[in-house]
């Protein structure tokens, strides 16, 4: 039995990319127990997150991708706790348009697992929004974090640079189409879902992109 929990923050900034802006709630996840933790996707507002892991230790700051306003506070949030960025190699482009003098601090790999209070969550790498985005997936805890790879009623966007439609559909199909029906969908913006909740919307993608 695992006390790990998973808690929720909202943060609000300006998602950049193609010369175009906008306005967007962010979700950070922060899954950990009441001595450690592990953050996902450190967007905006890098003291409101530090606030909410208070004096837990921060084992790692995991980005799921490399858009704007998933990372924009993560070099931050990692001077405030010392806990390490994590990142898929196959982003660094999209990173060093944020952050053009800040390298991650370690890459992720499909198949990895980080731990967290006694949880561990996989790394499922899942390309497609970007080419190095990730999905976490735990199963002690019933959840997968989706970053923008798969939202309630539909998979990520990708009609801008470095997104590919064919691409994510292979994603959702081989990768997050095959976990558990009831695995709890938490994704970067918007309300959580399900696997099963999305399996028949998923299908009717999966057979417009291919």
């Amino acid at each position: 039995m695992t006390s790990a929990r998973i808690e929720h923050l909202v943060t609000s900034g300006v998602f950049e990319l193609d010369g175009g802006s906008w306005e967007v709630d962010n979700n950070v996840w922060i899954i950990g127990d009441d001595t450690e933790a592990v953050v996902i996707d450190a967007a905006h507002d890098a003291p409101a997150i530090a606030a909410a892991v208070g004096s837990r230790r921060l084992t790692a700051i995991v980005c799921t991708h490399a858009h704007n306003d998933h990372i924009d506070a993560a070099p931050a949030l990692a001077e405030l706790t010392g806990a390490p960025v994590l990142l898929h190699p196959d982003d660094l482009p999209l990173w060093k348009q944020t952050h053009p003098h800040r390298e991650p601090d370690g890459p992720l790999a499909a198949g990895a697992r980080i731990e967290a209070a006694g949880v561990a969550l996989t790394v499922l790498h899942t390309p497609g929004h970007s080419p190095g985005a990730v999905c976490l997936y735990a199963p002690e805890l019933g959840a997968l974090f989706s970053g923008d790879t798969l939202f309630r009623g539909g998979p990520g966007a990708t009609g801008r640079s470095y997104s590919d439609f064919p691409t994510i559909i292979d994603s959702l199909r081989d990768r997050l189409l095959t976990l558990p029906g009831s695995t709890v969908v938490h994704t970067g913006h918007g309300e959580s879902t399900t696997i099963g909740a999305e399996a028949p919307h998923l299908a009717e993608w999966i057979a417009r992109g291919h």
